[in-house]
């Protein structure tokens, strides 16, 4: 999987007015669309990007953004978090900046430049109530979750239109984790760490509950891992409002050949042992969708406790390589609705 740039060099494709707005316009950047000052920018002008999401550090240059954006987080300190904004009824996602805050230097569209301008990932800790015991990092061998958005990657697009078939579930909000069986081991882990079966884990309760570890002695299941998506009480702001933890399966890999499985397949295993898959939303053979402004409108919705949904994530009904992920086809498109209200 390509590790996501942040902040990146990107080039100008095209800039709209914003209608009653004398200082401001919308500038296109990949998928993206920012508010700037009005004549900062013109149609090719290379210049950095930098995405939602992004933490940048206290400094001169990132100085405007303190009124709208400072933040003091216990685990990353101070700085300036790029969210989704409206500005004169205009979604502006991450920021576009002049190449002059970048040191001296050659630079081309699609390089990265996250680590010269020392801008990290806004993250806060996902926490399930008694999280447990750590005892261990997230086990070699099994591939940690993540998806790209298709505004930073619109070429996932085409790759999209070349696939045979392709699926669209609904992306649930929680948080991830992962169930695996190697050599007749079960472990339960969660997006960084495994944890210890000690009766102090949320997730470990929901698999014994549900009796998972057992079913996968029972079925003679070969050396798999089960990833989805954790959610209830305690878990984000519980947006599904469900009364109980409940696990939404997304992914299943076999960890003999590093595999997907197709979506039959992983129908199948998780009506064999009992668990829940994320709704799928839609199915088809040909790829309908030609740009991310149509993705953008597919992924708004609710889910069924009337709350704004987080978006879709996309596959492949049969895995396919990506040349643009360097690994399994796919990608997210998140519901700006959603991401208004965060």
């Amino acid at each position: 999987m390509e590790k996501r740039k942040l902040a990146s060099v990107q080039y100008v494709h095209h800039i709209t007015p914003i209608e009653g707005a004398d200082r401001i316009e919308c500038v296109h950047v990949l998928g993206w669309q920012c508010v700037a000052n009005k004549g900062q920018f013109h149609v090719g002008d290379s210049c950095v990007y930098m995405e939602v999401d992004s933490f940048l550090p206290v400094c001169e240059r990132f100085e405007f953004l303190r009124s709208s954006s400072f933040r003091n987080s216990e685990i990353l300190g101070e700085g300036f978090r790029l969210k989704t904004q409206r500005f004169r009824g205009q979604i502006s996602q991450g920021l576009v900046q002049p190449l002059s805050i970048l040191p001296d230097g050659d630079y081309h569209p699609g390089d990265d430049v996250t680590e010269i301008l020392g801008v990290r990932k806004w993250e806060t800790e996902e926490r399930v109530t008694s999280s447990g015991t750590v005892i261990g990092d997230f086990p070699a061998g099994i591939p940690k979750t993540d998806e790209l958005r298709v505004q930073s990657y619109p070429e996932l697009i085409e790759e999209f239109r070349q696939a045979p078939a392709y699926y669209i579930s609904t992306k649930m909000d929680g948080t991830s984790v992962t169930m695996y069986w190697r050599e007749g081991h079960f472990g339960v882990c969660g997006r960084n760490f495994e944890y210890a079966d000690d009766g102090k884990c949320a997730m470990w309760r929901y698999a014994h509950e549900h009796r998972i570890p057992e079913r996968f002695a029972e079925q003679h299941l070969p050396d798999i891992a089960i990833q989805g998506e954790f959610c209830g009480a305690g878990i984000q702001k519980n947006r599904l409002k469900l009364v109980k933890p409940e696990w939404y399966v997304f992914t299943v890999i076999d960890l003999n050949t590093r595999r997907r499985y197709p979506l039959h397949q992983m129908r199948d295993l998780c009506g064999q042992i009992g668990l829940q898959m994320v709704p799928v939303e839609e199915e088809g053979t040909e790829f309908p969708y030609n740009n991310v402004g149509e993705l953008l409108e597919r992924a708004r919705g609710k889910y069924p406790s009337g709350m704004n949904k987080e978006g879709i994530v996309i596959r492949p009904t049969e895995p396919v390589y990506s040349k643009t992920t360097e690994g399994p086809l796919s990608m997210k498109v998140l519901n700006n609705d959603y991401l208004l209200k965060e």
